[in-house]
């Protein structure tokens, strides 16, 4: 993270997505405010950057805050910054002649001429200028006038209370941590370095690192005894930390921080440390000798043992699985479907993420409101699906990722035997449920059925439906298989896997990009099943109609383009032409069924394929490159059915899959 103190020495920015404040705490409402920053950035190409103030505004403007407790030092806000992904900090050096500025002089002189922004992300009550003058409205004239984009955040809320440094400071002051822990959504810090004291915590047998605060204005909590963690030079430790004038031993004027650091016993004297309060664990109180105060610091050991190991494993809850749901215009969809969803698994910590491609309905608002838990990735402009997803799951670290569509309607606990196929076997890298139709909930489902596959010439086919015939499900694909490719309407993907392997291919923007995913996850050695213990239903056509003639046009030019770049070069040879011959068949079938608009639809698939055809071969060899790295073994074969399955369907007349030979 670059880090710049002097308004005199700032790079020539370009292309930024900036938020202003002050950021004391940087509490779970600023937390949202740089997550959007974080991700905006990275979705345009451009550069992060956060303007902050030091020393805090209230204390130049206001004189009666001159002494106002900070959550954070300076150094504290950097490095929770850093963690949160901030690529540049500009430290303003706050003064009385800076407040001065006129609204719009702020705007123009010092935001506009130094940063050149292209979106400003603010919170919902943020103001700025000459007496706090300027506000969200003033912004929104510079955005009519194409200077850059404004995106206000709204209050954040925890339990319907709104947050704010004011309410997590008085939190602490009444060792209320967890409240405090709750806005922070994360423990509260205090670093300084350790100094001597008066060794009284080693003659009661609990030697103690005392601390000294780097900032006078840091707000030390209420005084008591704290279960904590902390850190030393990346190293890092559990124990219990006091806070008070020790009146037991001696009353003191000045408040100590002393912390007892379980089984350690190095010399750390002018070392910096970090200390992360856990819990309250009692008052500073007043014992009749020493010896109760040693008995009593037995129990205090006890108890912060046991709450850094209730914490602990609420810690080790953290969610292994999230499921991504691409929406656009989805409001509909996601009021049918989405309450199921929290039903996916008993066994497993999941969460849930709306990856919304800027919708132009009440959809995100719905979110918002009904199911407030759920995190939205609010994009920019419409990506498609295959760019819409790489885009939204770049910050996802879960191990698993569900890419699932808004019209899916899931069954209780579909996700557990789809997690449990993966944790066995690490050889494989998708999996996907039974889909059956929604309208014909007997009926397999178009968009996936039991399992993708392909024929010689890469016409893909499924278990349970092979062109416009789809079987009912009688249990007659209930053994789990290894499948060539897994529907994008519900998969379970190993998310690095998916990060490593390039992701979806976003020239495809929608439409057989996971045939092309699976077929690069397999050519890097890894396998891809159908798992019929979970099963979900499928709308099908909840986003483009299966009858449409963009998606003629998209499932045409987008096969050939998955075969250009998975074939070996020889098998490529004789395909393509061949190819050019049976999609001329079929546009010539969809002009004898009255769909001239179909038959158009093959040739520009054609057309623009051939246009295109450089930069497939750039894509093919950015993806060569990725599955040489990450692959774990030969190609894949498994799931290519190696006749023509026009041939076996149209000639034969097999139109099941149970009467293929596979």
């Amino acid at each position: 993270m670059n880090i710049y103190r002097n308004l005199e020495e700032l790079p020539d920015f370009k292309n930024t997505v900036i938020t202003i404040g002050s950021f004391d705490g940087v509490h779970i409402g600023h937390q949202k405010i740089l997550n959007r920053v974080t991700k905006l950035a990275d979705e345009i190409n451009g550069e992060s950057v956060v303007i902050t103030f030091y020393p805090h505004p209230r204390t130049i403007v206001d004189a009666g805050d001159k002494q106002i407790p900070q959550l954070n030092t300076l150094e504290e806000k950097l490095h929770l910054l850093k963690n949160i992904g901030i690529r540049n900090v500009v430290v303003v050096p706050f003064s009385f002649e800076f407040s001065r500025q006129a609204p719009r002089e702020y705007v123009e002189k010092f935001i506009i001429e130094r940063f050149h922004p292209s979106y400003i992300v603010i919170g919902y009550d943020h103001r700025f200028g000459l007496n706090r003058m300027g506000d969200i409205q003033l912004l929104r004239e510079y955005q009519k006038d194409n200077h850059f984009k404004v995106i206000e955040i709204p209050k954040q809320e925890v339990d319907d209370n709104a947050v704010s440094s004011t309410k997590i400071r008085l939190a602490l002051k009444e060792g209320d941590i967890e409240t405090a822990q709750q806005y922070l959504n994360q423990p509260y810090i205090l670093t300084g370095r350790v100094i001597h004291g008066d060794k009284l915590g080693s003659k009661l047998g609990y030697p103690t690192a005392n601390l000294q605060i780097s900032e006078p204005s840091k707000l030390i909590p209420k005084p008591g005894v704290y279960a904590v963690k902390l850190e030393i030079e990346d190293m890092r430790f559990e124990g219990m930390m006091y806070i008070g004038k020790r009146p037991t031993a001696f009353q003191q004027d000045e408040t100590n921080i002393e912390i007892n650091i379980f089984d350690f016993n190095q010399n750390i004297y002018n070392r910096d440390i970090r200390i992360c309060i856990l819990k309250y664990l009692r008052e500073d109180i007043r014992f009749e000798s020493l010896d109760a105060l040693k008995e009593q610091l037995k129990v205090d050991e006890l108890n912060a043992h046991h709450a850094i190991e209730d914490i602990n494993n609420q810690w080790k809850k953290k969610p292994r699985v999230t499921i991504a749901i691409l929406n656009y215009n989805g409001a509909e969809l996601l009021e049918s479907y989405l309450p199921m969803m929290e039903y996916s698994s008993s066994r497993y910590e999941f969460d849930v993420l709306i990856i919304d491609n800027q919708s132009q309905d009440s959809s995100v608002d719905f979110v918002k409101e009904w199911y407030p838990e759920i995190k939205i990735n609010e994009l920019t402009k419409n990506y498609g699906y295959a760019e819409g997803y790489n885009v939204g799951l770049r910050d996802v670290d879960t191990e698993y990722t569900v890419i699932i569509n808004s019209d899916v309607l899931v069954t209780e606990d579909w996700l557990d035997p789809l997690v449990e196929k993966l944790d066995i076997d690490n050889t494989i890298g998708v999996v996907q449920p039974i889909i059956r139709s929604i309208e014909d909930k007997h009926k397999f489902e178009y968009a996936g059925a039991a399992g993708g596959f392909l024929d010689i010439w890469s016409y893909p086919f499924c278990r349970g439906r092979i062109f416009d015939t789809v079987e009912e499900d009688e249990g007659q694909y209930n053994e789990p298989r290894e499948i060539f490719w897994a529907s994008g309407a519900a998969m379970v993907i190993r998310t690095q896997l998916f990060k490593n392997i390039g992701g979806f291919d976003k020239t495809f923007f929608a439409h057989q990009e996971e045939i092309d995913l699976c077929w690069r996850i397999k050519n890097a050695g890894y396998s891809v099943w159908n798992v019929p213990e979970s099963m979900v239903y499928h709308l099908g056509g909840g986003t483009l109609q299966y009858v449409n003639p963009q998606k003629d046009y998209l499932n045409f030019r987008n096969n050939l383009m998955t075969i250009t770049k998975n074939e070996k070069l020889g098998n490529l040879l004789w395909i393509l032409p061949l190819k050019l011959i049976l999609d001329g068949i079929a546009g010539i079938k969809f002009l004898v069924e009255g769909k001239p608009m179909s038959t158009w639809a093959v040739i520009r698939a054609h057309l623009r394929f051939y246009i295109m055809l450089p930069n497939i071969f750039e894509r093919l060899n950015k993806e060569y490159t990725l599955i040489r790295r990450y692959r774990i073994g030969n190609p894949n074969k498994s799931g290519r059915y190696y006749q023509s399955i026009i041939y076996k369907y149209y000639i034969e007349g097999k139109k099941k899959f149970s009467d293929l030979n596979t």
